[in-house]
């Protein structure tokens, strides 16, 4: 049995995927690059913590651009858009998540702050991109 799976297609204008795109995109990498400024410092529960909406963010990441080389930027098959924009999006509030705690446990508070804004951005325009996406 051969089930065809779900297309979502997005209609937001130009300007207003460029006004997600912008800072969903300094969001996470922010985050990231304060979490790999931090592991080169040393492991630390924090560090590790971190790791996982990191790679969340990072799996979202790559799935965005393979989508955008293969020409798939608003029209996307369901397992495709979880993988983009949902791992983005749940990547953004576990590193919220992770980075609150990084700020209640850690003395040097710069990299959890950085890393606190960076997720919100994420989540937030991430989130509002997925939610922008309508089955066909």
């Amino acid at each position: 049995m051969n089930v065809e799976e779900p297309i979502y297609e997005t209609k937001i204008s130009d300007a207003r995927w460029w006004a997600y795109d912008i800072p969903g995109n300094a969001g996470w990498i922010a985050y990231l690059a304060c979490l790999f400024h931090s592991l080169k410092r040393g492991l630390n529960t924090f560090n590790i913590a971190a790791l996982l909406p990191g790679g969340l963010m990072g799996l979202g990441v790559g799935e965005l651009i393979s989508e955008r080389i293969a020409g798939l930027d608003r029209v996307l098959p369901k397992r495709r858009l979880l993988r983009g924009f949902g791992a983005l999006t749940t990547g953004g509030i576990g590193g919220m998540i992770v980075s609150a705690f990084g700020l209640a446990t850690q003395k040097e508070k710069k990299h959890p702050a950085i890393m606190l804004a960076g997720s919100v951005l994420c989540a937030l325009f991430a989130g509002l991109c997925w939610q922008g996406y309508e089955k066909r």
